[in-house]
């Protein structure tokens, strides 16, 4: 009988066609359940404040027609979380490589986004590592096939070795199931885990959601995380970070797919308020939210083709982003158990007047693995 691996590199020469671009993929999750979660969340409760109904996270990713908006949005130059992110990456990545080039890891990218910091990263790691695998993960099935085109024909990957896995990552039973196949799939050998473009702040709760993480975290494992931040915790911080969402169109776009692609409500821009505000002051958030700013109520259609009433001033919350203080990731990783060995920064540059904001990008290691940054303490957050 055919040993597994052997039938994997056989389908890969099979599918090996430069003119259809085939690829494979791991669902971990089914796709009813998440239809009835996020028709659950649309039931919610009248709230003014975008506190009852809800897209949550990963949603506003989920299927084609947010992945087409989301890609788009990525192009804005007038979007400068990502326009940054993109600029200070390759700069950021060049600082913690020498800690991760040489240990053999294996790739597992949390949330795969348009897949260029994935390319970055796979190519070295894949140097230092012929033999290692590349497991992208994400919510949106959509997504998965869109971010890992560019990292694995880019560097050239060998798709025996790429397992894109379709799961909801911040569900902690579905990660602890992921660090369980990813144990058996690659024995004591380190993983290499990412979580970047500010994906964290996108969560309810930004600390539960990287404590749902780092549980799956062995001692010999690592975690990448890039987050926007902030040097000012103040109300007009805070508006000017609604405000920089706010005018970018595409992005407001990509806010709201997931609202017009599963139910029937028509929006219109003047009905999406972007709402900054200090988060328990240690970081700026924002909430956008969809508002019936009308004077009588609207009658939205469910895709279970039920309707659900949104009186005068109901809200249903689109998207949550953050930028973090130092205080507050210091806060983060203590909680979380994580002891900080890089740290680069990048402010925002090009802007009219000084801006408080920019991108960080950290790699952790569990507590229990041991290791003693050469900086860390209170130098690594003042880099």
């Amino acid at each position: 009988m055919t040993e597994p691996v052997h039938v994997i590199r056989k389908l890969e020469h099979a599918l090996a066609d430069d003119d259809f671009a085939w690829s494979l993929l791991l669902v971990g999750e089914d796709q009813t359940d998440k239809l009835a979660t996020l028709t659950g969340d649309l039931r919610g409760p009248f709230s003014t404040t975008g506190d009852g109904k809800q897209i949550t996270s990963g949603f506003s990713y989920w299927g084609i027609g947010p992945t087409i908006a989301w890609a788009n949005a990525t192009k804005d130059p007038f979007y400068l979380v990502m326009k940054t992110g993109a600029e200070s990456f390759l700069r950021h990545w060049r600082k913690v490589r020498p800690h991760v080039d040489r240990r053999g890891f294996h790739f597992v990218s949390l949330g795969v986004g348009t897949g260029v910091k994935d390319a970055t990263i796979l190519d070295d790691l894949y140097r230092a590592n012929p033999q290692m695998f590349y497991i992208p993960v994400d919510m949106s099935s959509e997504m998965l096939r869109m971010g890992t085109l560019e990292p694995v024909r880019g560097a050239r990957f060998p798709m025996s070795q790429v397992l894109p896995v379709q799961l909801d990552f911040s569900i902690a039973d579905n990660m602890d199931e992921l660090g369980q196949m990813l144990t058996r799939l690659v024995g004591d050998e380190p993983l290499f885990y990412t979580l970047t473009g500010n994906t964290l702040a996108n969560f309810e709760s930004d600390e539960d959601a990287l404590r749902i993480i780092t549980r799956v975290l062995r001692p010999q494992d690592r975690l990448l995380l890039e987050v926007a931040t902030t040097t000012r915790l103040d109300q007009e911080a805070a508006d000017a970070a609604a405000d920089e969402y706010h005018q970018t169109r595409a992005f407001a776009e990509f806010v709201t797919s997931a609202l017009r692609y599963n139910t029937d409500l028509r929006i219109d821009n003047d009905q999406i308020d972007f709402r900054g505000e200090v988060e328990t002051d240690d970081a700026l958030r924002v909430k956008i939210v969809w508002r019936n700013n009308t004077n009588e109520p609207i009658r939205m259609g469910l895709p279970d083709h039920t309707d659900v009433v949104l009186d005068k001033e109901d809200t249903i919350l689109l998207y949550t982003t953050r930028k973090f203080s130092t205080e507050r990731l210091k806060k983060l990783t203590t909680a979380c158990e994580l002891t900080p060995i890089e740290h680069a920064h990048s402010g925002f540059r090009h802007t009219r007047r000084p801006s408080p904001f920019g991108l960080d990008l950290l790699l952790l290691a569990p507590d229990s693995s041991g290791v003693v940054a050469h900086t860390l303490a209170d130098d690594i957050w003042s880099q």
